[in-house]
Order: C-alpha cells, then sequence, then structure tokens
C-alpha cells in the first residue's frame, strides 16, 4: 500500500504550508525521536507505541510515514548510511594540497557533530551485534570507509601496503577514541594535532593546513 502522504504536512521547513488537521508531528520528528530511542536504548526499544507516546500523538499518524516499524528502522539505517559512511568518502575525496591537509579533512567529520554522528554509529553497531544481516551492512560501511581512507592516501604517492596499514591506523584509532568515551578539552585535543599527523603520515606536517583546521574548529565552539 502506498504511503499516504499529504503534501500539505510539513512544519520545519518555513517555505512550506503548515500541518492542517490533527496531524501535528513530521516524518522528521518520527525519525529524531527514533533516532533517540534507537542511541540510548538500542533498536529492540524502537517501537511504535513508545514513540507515539513520546511524541504525544496516536500511533496512526505514523503510518502517513512509515509503512511499518521495519520501515522505519530501514529509514534510520538509510539515515547512518547517508550521514556518517558517505560523509568521510566525501571529505576524504576532498581536495587537499598535501596529505596533512586531507588527514585534516578527515578529522572534520570527527569534530564537527553536524558531520558524522557518534552516538548512532555505536547504536548502529550495538545493534548489528544481534542482526546477522545488520553485521554485514556494517562490515561493509567499515570497507567503504576504510577503502576512502586507503585513496586518500594514495592520492599523495603512498604505495598501496603503506597507504592500507596507515589507513587502518588512522581509522581504527579514530573509532577507539570514541568507543573509549574519552573526555578531553578540545584545546587539549588540538595540542596533540600535529604530533598526531606526525605518526599517521611519517611526514613533516604542513603548518598553513593545520592553521586553517585550528580555525574551522575555533568557528564551531565545541
Amino acid at each position: 500500500m502506498p504511503r499516504r502522504v499529504s503534501p500539505l504536512l510539513h512544519r520545519d521547513d518555513p517555505e512550506k504550508e503548515p500541518l492542517v488537521g490533527h496531524v501535528r508531528v513530521t516524518r522528521e520528528d518520527w525519525l529524531n525521536i527514533a533516532r533517540d530511542v534507537l542511541v540510548h536504548h538500542g533498536a529492540g526499544e524502537v517501537k511504535i507505541l513508545t514513540l507515539s507516546e513520546k511524541l504525544k500523538v496516536s500511533r496512526s499518524s505514523f503510518y502517513w510515514y512509515f509503512e511499518n516499524r521495519a520501515d522505519l528502522l530501514n529509514s534510520l539505517l538509510d539515515e547512518w548510511a547517508a550521514r556518517n559512511t558517505a560523509t568521510i568518502v566525501t571529505f576524504c575525496e576532498r581536495p587537499a594540497p598535501n596529505i596533512s591537509g586531507a588527514l585534516c579533512n578527515f578529522f572534520r567529520c570527527f569534530v564537527d557533530p553536524s558531520l558524522f554522528d557518534t552516538g548512532l554509529d555505536f547504536a548502529v553497531r550495538e545493534w548489528s551485534r544481534r542482526d546477522d544481516g545488520l553485521r554485514a551492512r556494517v562490515h561493509a560501511a567499515d570497507g567503504a570507509r576504510l577503502d576512502a581512507v586507503i585513496a586518500m592516501f594514495e592520492r599523495f604517492e603512498y604505495d598501496p601496503v603503506e597507504a592500507d596499514a596507515r589507513a587502518r591506523i588512522v581509522y581504527f584509532m579514530q573509532l577507539g577514541y570514541h568507543a573509549l568515551e574519552v573526555r578531553e578539552p578540545m584545546d587539549l585535543r588540538m595540542s596533540r594535532l600535529v604530533p598526531y599527523i606526525e605518526g599517521f603520515t611519517g611526514r613533516d606536517v604542513d603548518p598553513v593546513t593545520v592553521s586553517e583546521f585550528f580555525a574551522f574548529i575555533d568557528e564551531l565552539d565545541v
């Protein structure tokens, strides 16, 4: 059965008409609350009744946007793939004058919460422990991310074996950093940036690209 999505059901886009009738929430509202429950309580708690109670609406409004619970869960996974995997791939492919700048592009994904959702990433990984199909999808996502980091190193004349090793060090270190929930002030974290880049690349650090990255951090105000 096709989704019964009305052209008037918008609330977050000021260019669209407001919600009408008894419809009080948007598709984004359902996705936002579902993502929050997934991150904090796990996939098993992402239930239509639970979400409707949190949103204070009837369950029937859910079916304006989703066929069923599986459709909602698949939408969350599509969002995870677009927000996290595609973001890393895109930023690894961004132009850079040298490997220092390229690595700073990669790091941008993990210091700017609007680019990469760490909580969502680890919630999906935890979910995949009990779902073989999802485990395969997570494995494929890690492969795509690693391929992008490997290609980034190869672009700056690292041979394939070295590019592969350095990419794995960088990527798995970054995931581990977040998995351990390391808490440290951003200025302390950034004080280690130059030796980090030296260690990851085996080359001298370009001060210009590092300065640009520091300016990016300052603008984030994190």
